[in-house]
């Protein structure tokens, strides 16, 4: 039995996701598929390398096969870009949202430099409204933004839309009523959640205070952890020790609507990173 390209890569998207089911979705395979691989893998090399508890991790020896794994697969990646007709080089640069490139794309990225080892991808983080400002003012090849309505980007292309929740750390927080000031932990402007968490609640007439403001999104996350007050984000990006709250008094919010806005000048390296995030993202 040899060691094969497949195999390296479902192990790596393992590794790097800690979870079957995303790294099956990352390879473009089945979960049993990337399962089959792994146990695969261990038989090959006689040593278990990921421990399957309730969360994966690697085991010690897992940890150093992952080193070898990754130099022997990019060397393949780069071997064939080399000889491809026409290579893939240059540089590209592209913006997102903070809270996008660390709950969603991190591993996109990653997999696509792996394919692509001669294209330079310059990433920045930013809120969305500077994005788009500064995408405007040729910053940016293409960005990745979310706004809270439809049509309110005509030249992008629709990537997904999805609900915004309210979210808390119920043990820590103060009891939350209708007649008390809400705590707010949010963005600074220019802030699409911001917008549409305070247009909300003024509309139904209810008081809120800000008690903690940052454009990070880790900063926000931990002072909603510590309990200090609530925020709003997108379903799917909503951490797993944290709390969806849906107290009756708190209105609903209105959808995000995720775009990719790409300039006008052709470039084949561009047109490959445009396909392979929609391929990756779209819902």
């Amino acid at each position: 039995m040899s060691l094969d390209t497949v195999t390296l890569q479902c192990f790596l998207a393992v590794a790097e996701t800690k979870s079957f089911t995303k790294a099956a979705l990352r390879v473009g395979r089945t979960q049993s598929a990337i399962s089959q691989q792994i146990a695969k893998l261990e038989r090959l090399v006689e040593k278990p390398l990921i421990h399957r508890g309730r969360e994966l991790s690697l085991t010690t020896d897992g940890e150093l096969f992952l080193g070898y794994a990754k130099r022997i697969y990019e060397l393949h990646r780069e071997s064939l870009d080399r000889f491809k007709a026409p290579e893939l080089h240059g540089e590209l640069r592209f913006g997102l949202p903070e809270d996008f490139a660390s709950m969603i794309l991190s591993d996109v990225l990653v997999e696509f430099s792996r394919l692509h080892p001669r294209i330079m991808l310059n990433v920045e983080c930013d809120l969305t409204l500077n994005l788009i400002e500064r995408f405007h003012q040729g910053d940016f090849d293409l960005i990745l933004i979310k706004t809270n309505q439809r049509n309110q980007i005509a030249e992008g292309v629709k990537v997904w839309n999805e609900p915004v929740d309210w979210v808390g750390t119920k043990e820590l927080l103060p009891a939350l009523n209708k007649n008390t000031p809400i705590p707010l932990v949010l963005s600074p402007s220019p802030c699409v959640y911001r917008g549409n968490v305070i247009d909300s609640l003024d509309k139904h007439h209810l008081n809120w205070r800000l008690v903690f403001s940052s454009p990070s999104y880790a900063g926000k996350m931990a002072a909603v952890r510590a309990g200090l007050g609530i925020t709003a984000i997108q379903r799917s990006m909503i951490p797993n020790d944290l709390d969806r709250l849906e107290e009756d008094f708190l209105p609903s919010l209105n959808d995000i609507y995720v775009s990719l806005l790409k300039n006008k000048e052709n470039s084949k390296a561009k047109e490959s990173l445009e396909f392979y995030l929609l391929k990756k993202l779209k819902h």
